[in-house]
């Protein structure tokens, strides 16, 4: 067995429940047939163009000896240190193969601009760029690019010694690559990208960077079968039950990662069942915790706990009730990726679209054209300027009260998400402000780095159950940085995808708290002893 699923309590009885029909319905070898009328037939178009996931493994094996060999030319030219640009699931998937292989991949999916430029600046001169996107559409990824070609070329470096392009066929972004000279690996296009940790978009950046993705390979495919058959004991059909079908319905999911050797796993996950179930007013809310998070010591009624350790059997006589989930890298990725597709069939709704994602795009877009005046802050408080989409939130006139407002919104099925604009590098400190929320809001509570986010729960932020209060934090710095070819910076660009989603979610009647950070270190101390 490469890969279990450990269920007890409700969510045994969930499994034992709804497991038998998806066999009887031979949910697992349908899907492994790629069978696009599983998800009924608004969905059907769409999952006949979305289902090569379920071939990965064999499709991407030729891609192997390509990468070891772009790796080792790279390398004899003294090129040892890769950056990879990407967004949402083209950047988190290789994240999280080169920490479990603890392998150096500086990934990129930030438009701050002090964070940009620290990717330019520490080592450029041994510097290889991968640049992920499946269309090279994506806003974020282009403009690091621009910016690098831009930084090679005053180097005296010729981009396109330096830049690899994982794209699709025929997109824009591989005819421009080639035509600039860039080494290009083409992905199948019938794998959306949160489903493609097994193709190009995880394996070119990782394998680079020094992962054995030959072995991440092979750990998929020896799961492969467990996911295929249709038996009750398949750990697939048995995840995606549990993490759906309770009674009453816990629509919140923890992701715990709790003695195993694999390293950043819950971001993944978190990203690709939000964007996939998050939508028609539905959808499961993963929450990234720590072992001893507020929401662990005292679980909410709507969440459901899922532990990913390396030996269920070590854990499941203390921790009766949570699903106890353990594999291989590759088994994990397959397993979820299943998993994920199956529980939109139980929740009645298209696990491959992303239909609200765009929204917050296209209002960035329309405050980049317009470039409107910043709005005046209700108040300032510890050198913290204060903004709500609501006056009623801002009435105490102090930090804490408002957020004590915010709390006051969340129903007894509600969240907060915390969305942090800011570099991550320099406020790192700033993902601790999750548990103190937690605790002080007493909901679960979610942490994502903008825009990052806005590439996976962004999408049930907006398409999920109206449940969420949204907490935006901002800075204000003097560092900025050009974007070659384009009429606005990386500081306009980041400040307009924060005003943008904040507008969206304010128009969609989700209450939004803006604070804009001016000074990185005493601010964010004033923030925590505001948010305790």
């Amino acid at each position: 067995m490469t890969v279990s699923v450990h269920v007890s309590q409700a969510a045994q009885a969930t499994v034992e429940q709804l497991v038998p029909g998806l066999v009887d319905d031979l949910v697992a070898s349908r899907v492994t047939a790629a069978d696009n009328d599983l998800w009924g037939p608004d969905a059907s178009a769409e999952a006949s163009v979305r289902l090569g996931w379920v071939d990965a493994v064999s499709n991407s094996r030729p891609l192997v000896a390509e990468i070891v060999s772009l790796r080792d030319d790279l390398r004899a030219r003294g090129i040892d240190r890769i950056v990879l640009a990407g967004m949402g699931g083209s950047s988190l998937a290789p994240e999280v193969i080169a920490n479990t292989a603890g392998v150096p991949l500086t990934i990129l999916d930030s438009t701050a601009p002090a964070q940009v430029l620290r990717g330019i600046d520490e080592g450029l001169a041994r510097t290889a760029l991968v640049v992920s996107s499946k269309s090279g559409s994506t806003i974020e990824t282009d403009s690091q690019r621009r910016a690098f070609e831009a930084a090679f070329s005053d180097l005296g470096i010729d981009p396109a010694e330096r830049i690899v392009v994982v794209t699709d066929p025929g997109s824009p972004l591989e005819e421009s690559a080639r035509e600039a000279g860039y080494r290009v690996f083409t992905a199948d296009p019938n794998v959306g990208g949160r489903y493609s940790a097994l193709t190009a978009f995880g394996l070119v950046p990782a394998g680079l960077a020094g992962a054995d993705i030959a072995e991440l390979l092979d750990e998929a495919e020896a799961s492969m079968l467990q996911f295929a058959v249709d038996s009750t004991e398949n750990p697939a059909l048995r995840l995606a039950a549990a993490i759906v079908g309770t009674e009453p319905r816990r629509d919140k999911l923890a992701l715990i990662s709790d003695g195993t050797h694999i390293e950043g796993l819950p971001d993944w996950i978190e990203q690709l069942i939000a964007e996939s179930t998050g939508k028609a007013g539905t959808g499961i809310l993963p929450v990234v915790l720590l072992p001893v998070s507020p929401e662990v010591e005292s679980a909410p009624a709507d969440l459901q706990i899922v532990r990913l350790v390396d030996d269920a059997d070590e854990f499941h006589l203390r921790h009766h009730g949570e699903i106890l989930v353990s594999g291989t890298l590759g088994a994990q990725f397959l397993l979820w990726e299943y998993a994920t597709a199956i529980a939109g069939r139980l929740l009645g709704i298209n696990p491959f679209d992303q239909p609200d994602v765009e929204a917050a795009k296209t209002a960035a877009r329309g405050l980049l054209d317009a470039r409107p005046e910043a709005t005046t802050a209700a108040f300032v408080e510890s050198g913290i300027e204060v903004r709500a989409s609501d006056p009623a939130l801002l009435r105490s006139g102090t930090l804490a009260g408002v957020l004590d407002a915010l709390w006051e919104r969340l129903g007894t099925d509600g969240y907060v998400a915390i969305h942090a604009y800011v570099d991550r590098n320099d406020m790192p400190q700033l993902s601790g402000l999750r548990e103190m929320v937690a605790a002080d809001s007493g909901r679960p509570t979610t942490f994502g780095w903008g825009p990052r986010f806005l590439h996976s729960t962004g999408q049930y932020h907006k398409g999920g159950p109206a449940q969420g209060v949204f907490l935006q934090i901002t800075e204000r710095t003097d560092v900025d940085l050009e974007i070659p070819g384009r009429p606005f910076t990386f500081g306009q660009l980041i400040e307009a995808q924060a005003a943008g989603d904040a507008a969206v979610l304010s128009g969609l009647g989700r209450p939004v708290v803006t604070l804009t950070i001016t000074d990185a270190v005493d601010d964010v101390l004033a923030l925590f002893e505001a948010a305790q």
